[in-house]
């Protein structure tokens, strides 16, 4: 399993448009073959962050939703509304039951 963790600065005044397209594409990316979870949550601590959890089925997924054209079309929409670069981890896990 893949797991993916991010986070979005947002600018002042652009979080309901930045949620709106964050929720959108977490929906679409729900879809996708191989996702097994897509979350995104805006954090109590600093309301213009946005933080997002991922969990994958494996590398062939992700590369998969990295190539989409709607993943690309997200990237674009979303870089208009940070303030500083997107952090991004990508972590190879394995269930312990």
């Amino acid at each position: 399993m893949i797991i993916i963790t991010g986070d979005l600065l947002i600018k002042e005044g652009h979080m309901q448009q930045a949620m709106q397209v964050c929720q959108k594409h977490v929906a679409h990316s729900r879809t996708e073959t191989g996702c097994i979870s897509h979350a995104v949550y805006q954090d109590p601590e600093n309301v213009l962050r946005l933080f997002f959890f991922e969990q994958w089925a494996d590398q062939a997924a992700i590369d998969a939703h990295f190539t989409l054209p709607s993943s690309q079309a997200f990237v674009a929409e979303v870089r208009a509304l940070v303030s500083a670069a997107p952090n991004m981890h990508i972590f190879n896990a394995q269930q312990i039951k």
